[in-house]
């Protein structure tokens, strides 16, 4: 791309204007955290609000000394490309950095540990810890997930719901953990990995206290008013699901309820949702500290966000063309062996692909201070409202199977959570919470034994005289 394209261009994460270098601190910060992401360009002699070329005098001189600076206050060593160019009669020094496999750079002045920048947008930040050791790591083409944890054994992992997940449909002996990285060998011994903890860890968040996932909604368009959460705390193949039944359950409150049921169809994108979803368990930053994966239903659109910025050499553009570096090598593998994932780097051209399809607005995706987010937009405003009596009627004025279910299970006496998915059956919990519990306490049919604290661990399940009168009635229509 040539300068008088550029010039047309905004800041961002691989290009900076400078109208001079007569502050060179901030210029070098930009070049280190060029080095440090994804490679760019600064165009020295461009008024850096209106992009409009102001060039710069002595243009040989200022070449020198912006090299004798580079060379001076940048460790390891940088050499980057410095091109003078001329426009519109005006002289301009482009100094072009590519990603460096001697990562991370650092200011010298500032130091190894607090003179490391990365990009991110339009601004340069400083890199904390964790994200020091994933630049190292980036050049080493080690995964975090690989790493062993050699204070643990193949007993602190849940092999019975690793079973579960394949369905024992394969061999899950010593040798298969080793082949899916679940094991490695450190020092003599078989330890766990961090991938395998983190996906089938018998005590995952004593390791990884924000490996959890976080979902809400929303009154509205912004966070001021929250009308429904849940904290997820599922292994993370069977969190895709859970997910998608907090999605489903507040689709279903701005939709005919019996219509969705009979054409099996919905008010949000679910297939666009289910990559996004997929997408930012696979690919979160595990080593960062202080918010676990997040997912918030607004009126007009869902957000899902994760810990963790592209990987080094990747940029917004790469992954939308379909570009795609694994952050997670071990969760990767294991999603991919159950089929949660088709295909390296397909799933965003393929939701960008549905959407346009589908005639959505663009998805909207954003590095928003360390975390990347996902917007998607709905194809009409849900509108979140706590059912009143007429729509409780409306709701089960057809019966489910499941509905039906729940109430015979709760027609003799009140049941904890845990009774009644053992007579239901059931092992999964969302499942049973979502697709079972919640519908009858929203609409009347069931309440708690003790309202007054939800969460008690002595919580039970009873049914309403609402609840009674219309299992008699259902009970009559089949009878």
């Amino acid at each position: 791309m040539n300068v008088a394209d550029l010039l047309r261009r905004e800041e961002g994460k691989t290009l900076e204007f400078k109208r001079d270098v007569s502050s060179p601190k901030n210029l070098l910060k930009t070049l280190v955290a060029f080095a440090n992401t994804a490679g760019g360009r600064v165009i020295v002699g461009v008024d850096d609000r209106s992009r409009v070329p102001v060039g710069i005098e002595n243009p040989l001189d200022e070449e020198e000394r912006l090299c004798s600076l580079i060379a001076d206050s940048i460790r390891p060593r940088l050499v980057p490309n410095v091109e003078m160019t001329t426009i519109n009669g005006k002289t301009l020094l482009v100094v072009e950095v590519f990603l460096s496999g001697s990562r991370p750079h650092w200011l010298q002045a500032e130091g190894p540990e607090h003179g490391v920048y990365i990009r991110l947008g339009s601004t340069n930040r400083l890199a904390d810890r964790e994200l020091l050791a994933e630049l190292r790591r980036s050049v080493e083409g080690v995964a975090y997930d690989e790493l062993p944890m050699p204070e643990l054994s193949v007993v602190d992992l849940d092999l019975a719901v690793l079973k579960e997940l394949f369905h024992d449909q394969r061999d899950l002996g010593e040798r298969e953990l080793i082949t899916l990285r679940l094991l490695t060998n450190e020092q003599g011994r078989r330890v766990p990995t961090q991938g395998a903890v983190l996906l089938v860890g018998k005590e995952r968040e004593r390791h990884f206290p924000d490996a959890w996932v976080q979902c809400g909604r929303f009154i509205g368009r912004d966070k001021a008013d929250i009308f429904d959460h849940i904290e997820l705390h599922d292994p993370l193949p069977q969190a895709v699901e859970s997910i998608l039944l907090f999605l489903k359950k507040h689709a279903m409150r701005g939709a005919d309820f019996s219509a969705i049921r009979r054409k099996d169809q919905w008010s949000i994108p679910l297939g666009i949702l289910r990559e996004v979803v997929i997408n930012a368990l696979v690919h979160a930053d595990y080593s960062q500290k202080g918010g676990p994966i997040r997912v918030a239903f607004f009126d007009d659109r869902i957000e899902v966000e994760n810990p963790g910025i592209l990987l080094p050499g990747l940029t917004l553009d790469d992954i939308r063309q379909g570009l795609s570096k694994i952050r997670n090598h071990v969760i990767a593998r294991v999603f991919r062996e159950l089929n949660l994932i088709e295909q390296w780097g397909s799933g965003i051209p393929r939701m960008f692909r549905e959407a346009e399809k589908l005639g959505l607005p663009e998805l909207q995706i954003a590095e928003i201070g360390m975390r990347m987010r996902v917007t998607v937009p709905l194809p009409e405003h849900i509108v979140a409202l706590k059912p009143t009596e007429q729509v409780a009627e409306q709701a089960t004025e057809q019966v489910t199977e499941q509905v039906r279910r729940i109430l015979n299970c709760l027609k003799s006496e009140p049941l904890s959570v845990r009774e009644a998915m053992n007579v239901l059956g059931l092992h999964h919990r969302p499942t049973f919470l979502y697709n079972y519990l919640y519908p009858v306490l929203d609409t009347g049919l069931v309440e708690r034994t003790q309202p007054e604290s939800p969460r008690s661990p002595k919580q039970k399940y009873r049914l309403t005289a609402r609840g009674k009168r219309v299992l008699s009635q259902s009970d009559l229509a089949g009878a």
